[in-house]
């Protein structure tokens, strides 16, 4: 891998690492974020949420420290951004190294040799035995976006199929492929035509659970199959599929549905697009989450990890595919922005030993060994999922699997107060997911997954004592 003589000779401007240990200094928000969140009331539009309102002063490794002086322990991530955690040294000293050389030309003016770099990593080591090639962009709705071009462009076909449960991006687009309304889509239409929406196979919600894994998958794909012949699949250009759905609810899908999708994929030349924005980047264990089912998209999609929290984003496929599209018909102004191709490079150094693959294939072992049971425990806990640092709870009333949402949100704030960040997701709401970063010490781990656990049981006794009586 290049690396320019200023990035080697940068010193690391960093103060002294914080304690990875939990503390809390005040009540969560504290006097000062309290001051701050009522000043941010009085300049930000309300159209922006927040899920635990602390103002963060220095982040390192596991923990987020606020400006009264607490640490949290990190189980967002950032949803999934600061994977090798938020202040990791060699992002720091390529991207200062870099500031004191340039901030900026717009690579569709002058050009710079980290784009071309970080496009040739995505080659050679996103999934496909194929030649590739790669755009950069800076969000992950870009990259969904540009990968409808790029389809459409090579295909001459208009329609998209995308599938239940589905988070693609809050672009008036990706809105239109993004399948919970609820805050993503209300107020906002009408949005763009030609998308259709598909069955995903969830294990847990399929209608064919009861008779196992194969039989969701086989409905799934048959239910895909039919929507493709009922809106012709001589019109489709794509099919957009995450490998984990994200904020649907960190659904696996059962296993055979990847694959089934390449093979109708195949067999109606409709380029398969894989959106690996959240569970790529070594999250679950592998450094792209299709991998797990062996397969590989004709268009892979990268983001959120990808440059640790400084915005990029990347489209990797087919050649043929990738340069079907006219000259200048992609980019933008800050496309590929050099100071997020060098964080970039400095991800692509941290995985070279393996080490963050091995710790997020670590943090799926603690969470199971500690959460897990908690499925025949508690008994609304329905399903504890996902695989390597992308983990999730889902909470549901037993036998009829009603949603609950309610418990997923006590939980949460019990979680907040005790120094701890859950997220919440999914269609309904009812599912806390885990995102802790890559470099997560092993005890600091165990300490937030037994906050989390602790906090189930007390919100289940609460809730449901009837029922944790008969246990």
């Amino acid at each position: 891998m290049t690396e320019s003589p200023a990035a080697a000779m940068s010193a690391d401007p960093a103060p002294a690492p914080l304690p990875q240990i939990r503390h809390l200094a005040t009540a969560i928000p504290g006097p000062r974020s309290q001051a701050l969140h009522a000043e941010r009331l009085a300049h930000v539009t309300d159209g922006f949420g927040v899920a635990l309102p602390v103002f963060i002063d220095r982040a390192d490794g596991g923990i987020l420290q606020d400006v009264d002086g607490n640490r949290i322990i990190d189980f967002a991530s950032g949803i999934a951004v600061t994977s090798i955690g938020a202040s990791h040294r060699r992002v720091r000293e390529r991207i200062a190294a870099q500031l004191g050389r340039f901030t900026h030309t717009c690579f569709m003016v002058t050009e710079y040799e980290s784009f071309t770099q970080v496009a040739k990593w995505l080659n050679e080591h996103t999934p496909g035995d194929f030649e590739k090639r790669t755009a950069l962009f800076s969000t992950g709705a870009e990259a969904v976006e540009n990968a409808v071009k790029i389809a459409r462009s090579a295909t001459g076909r208009e329609k998209v199929l995308v599938f239940d449960e589905a988070y693609h991006g809050r672009s008036l687009l990706t809105m239109a492929m993004t399948a919970k309304v609820n805050p993503y889509k209300l107020n906002f239409g009408p949005f763009p035509a030609e998308i259709v929406r598909a069955t995903s196979a969830n294990p847990l919600r399929s209608p064919a659970a009861s008779q196992g894994p194969e039989a969701v998958a086989a409905a799934a794909l048959a239910a895909v199959e039919a929507a493709l012949a009922e809106h012709g699949a001589e019109e489709f250009a794509a099919m957009v599929i995450e490998p984990i759905q994200g904020e649907g609810g960190f659904v696996v899908p059962a296993p055979g549905f990847l694959a089934g999708l390449r093979r109708i994929a195949d067999r109606h030349g409709i380029v398969l697009v894989v959106d690996e924005i959240q569970a790529g980047m070594g999250r679950t264990g592998t450094l792209f989450a299709s991998e797990h089912e062996g397969i590989a998209g004709d268009i892979t999609l990268s983001a959120k990890a990808l440059a640790d929290g400084v915005p990029l984003s990347a489209v990797t496929g087919r050649a043929e595919l990738m340069n079907a599209v006219h000259s200048g018909g992609l980019g933008g102004t800050y496309a590929g922005n050099p100071l997020a191709c060098e964080a970039a490079l400095a991800v692509f150094e941290a995985f070279e030993d393996g080490s963050l693959l091995a710790n997020a294939r670590g943090i799926e072992a603690a969470a199971r060994r500690i959460l897990e049971p908690l499925v025949a425990e508690t008994g609304v806990v329905a399903e504890f999922r996902g695989r390597g640092a992308m983990l999730a709870l889902e909470f549901a009333d037993p036998g009829t699997l009603a949603p609950r949402a309610d418990i997923a949100r006590d939980v949460s704030a019990r979680c907040h107060a005790a120094g701890v960040l859950t997220l919440t997701c999914g269609t309904h709401g009812n599912i806390i997911r885990l995102l802790p970063p890559l470099v997560i010490g092993q005890e600091l781990l165990e300490d937030g997954l037994q906050v989390l656990r602790e906090a189930i049981a007390a919100v289940t006794a609460e809730t449901e004592p009837a029922a944790a009586a008969a246990r």
